[in-house]
């Protein structure tokens, strides 16, 4: 059974299929509406529900609290139709919006840069010219039309190639093959870019960058960019990881205070055994910035990783360090077992 929905603002109409999510129904319509994560943890595609029902989905408590879903509030990438809706999004397909692309890639060079992380670099077609933003992220196409998703780790200026950090997942399917059978020269496709993680230059507020292992990799092209293009703001960045070689490319982030005088870099391990012979910080990487930072009012946050970590920095930040929920930026990473 089909449900019309009315889009505000601009007064735009489309349909969603039995099943279907808000977000999953915008999108084909060809309506780009904000969104990062698509699974109900990052808060970037919250809207406001004028008129008829949905079903909320499993949102995260941290991402959607039960008096946002009292006012109407909801997360588009969970909620689905219960009745023809009205619906208000926070920004329809911004002024400017870079178009998603669909396209062949070549793999390019491979580096293994920890036992369980793989860097792929991707050269697109010499015709075609990919514009993205620091911090989205692409799909990469199976042949069963699934999809994978990994955030872009070079900065836009540097778009000849892509960059990714995939981290292998136990069981994982398209993981398993990039580290067990993916050659140079193979051929992918790509649609992208996607998402709203991407750095706000027209702020001037100071920023945190929180990355939780491979959420480095959007973080990379952040900062690869703020030092592209002269940024003055302050920046602290925090990465975690269980053990050392979870900082796979430490010794790039430990460089970056030279180009970039106003950063400050905090490496932070969970779980390092002695072996390591660890003398930096310990404990969980978003305490790390609960510990530095009595108040992030006036603020910018950019944090990606674990759904675990971006729920428990959201929710930490906002209600005990005064941050504005709008100046926190996330994209959680989630997988599927036994399929991603």
């Amino acid at each position: 059974m089909k449900h019309r929905i009315s889009l505000q603002p601009g007064d735009h109409h489309f349909d969603a299929a039995d099943g279907q999510t808000v977000l999953e129904a915008a999108l084909a319509a060809g309506l780009r509406l904000p969104h990062s994560c698509r699974d109900g943890v990052c808060g970037a595609c919250k809207g406001k529900v004028l008129a008829g029902e949905v079903d909320h989905g499993h949102p995260a408590a941290g991402a959607l609290s039960a008096a946002e879903r009292a006012a109407g509030l909801a997360l588009f990438c969970c909620a689905r139709p219960r009745s023809d809706l009205v619906v208000e999004a926070r920004a329809i397909d911004r002024p400017g919006a870079i178009p998603v692309k669909r396209l062949p890639c070549r793999v390019h060079r491979m580096q293994r840069l920890a036992d369980d992380v793989m860097l792929i670099e991707l050269k697109l077609p010499g015709s075609e010219i990919f514009d993205f933003r620091a911090g989205q992220y692409i799909d990469i196409m199976l042949a069963d039309g699934q999809r994978r998703s990994f955030s872009i780790a070079n900065a836009p200026h540097d778009a000849g190639h892509l960059e990714l950090h995939v981290r292998r997942i136990d069981g994982g399917r398209f993981t398993a093959h990039v580290f067990e059978t993916m050659k140079e020269k193979d051929i992918l496709r790509l649609e992208g870019p996607l998402g709203d993680f991407w750095l706000r230059e027209d702020s001037a507020r100071p920023i945190v960058l929180l990355a939780g292992g491979t959420g480095f990799a959007p973080i990379k092209s952040i900062v690869d960019h703020a030092i592209h293009i002269g940024i003055r703001r302050p920046i602290s960045l925090y990465w975690g990881a269980r053990t050392r070689s979870g900082l796979y490319l430490d010794a790039l982030a430990r460089s970056w205070h030279t180009a970039l005088p106003g950063l400050r870099y905090v490496p932070v391990l969970s779980d390092a055994p002695a072996s390591d012979g660890w003398d930096g910080r310990r404990g969980l990487v978003h305490q790390a910035v609960l510990d530095d930072f009595t108040d992030l009012g006036g603020h910018e946050v950019y944090a990606c990783g674990a759904a675990a970590m971006i729920e428990a920095a959201r929710s930490s930040f906002c209600t005990t360090r005064n941050l504005d929920e709008d100046a926190f930026f996330a994209d959680a990473f989630t997988f599927a077992p036994q399929t991603h």
